[in-house]
């Protein structure tokens, strides 16, 4: 009966090998560029991930991520903040419900520029680059997001730090899933990064990050 199960035991180990060697060389790998909002230097660019948007309010990961993103731009951190996020469907506009999280935590309209088709990290780091010409932003997510975010962003040529939110506790279900989450999510963004794919929806450049820059804040 060993005999049989030994190629099992063999075929799991592997899998799980598979699964944790990505992430656990981007959190080595990204480890001095995540830092607390303290810590960051400052940078003309903010991005926001995007985190869901059910029923047209902030998830309350999303909501975290935009109330460190506004804390940011108080302390004079950053100047602009991106807003990243899924406009995939005729009724569901993450980046437009960021927006007006922002402005109702005093961020100027103005220093507030929308990536519509951020449809995930990897879309979110090409475009920020390709479309919005950013070559360095503090990266503002969870911090279990952190490593994956920085390293996709600096693969393809943002000098990008991280800051992490930790403002708020969250369920503890919710916790571990968003971990767990993040090994099959680390496989796909080694991936990404071997193939380099074009994200979703690319286009002309985007004037976006400099009118705001030029806008009084």
């Amino acid at each position: 009966m060993w005999r049989c199960r030994a190629p099992l035991v063999v075929l799991c180990a592997l899998g799980v090998y598979a699964l944790v060697l990505p992430l656990g060389w981007m959190y080595v790998g990204s480890a001095r560029y995540r830092m607390s909002a303290a810590d960051a230097p400052p940078t003309a660019v903010g991005i926001v991930f995007g985190a869901g948007a059910p029923n047209g309010e902030p998830s309350p990961m999303l909501a975290g991520r935009l109330e460190l993103g506004a804390a940011l731009y108080h302390s004079g951190k950053v100047q602009v903040l991106l807003v990243t996020g899924d406009n995939s469907r005729s009724h569901y506009n993450e980046p437009l419900v960021m927006r007006d999280y922002l402005i109702g935590e005093g961020v100027p309209r103005g220093r507030i520029v929308l990536d519509y088709a951020g449809f995930n990290t990897w879309d979110s780091c090409v475009r920020a680059k390709k479309i919005f010409g950013v070559d360095r932003a503090i990266l503002i997510t969870q911090r279990f997001h952190l490593p994956r975010a920085v390293t996709l962003c600096r693969s393809v040529g943002i000098d990008a730090v991280g800051v992490g939110d930790d403002s708020r506790s969250y369920a503890p279900i919710a916790t571990v899933v968003s971990y767990l989450r993040e090994l099959p999510a680390g496989l796909k963004a080694a991936l990404f990064l071997a193939i380099r794919p074009n994200p979703h929806f690319l286009g002309p450049k985007e004037p976006g990050i400099k009118q705001a820059l030029q806008t009084p804040g």
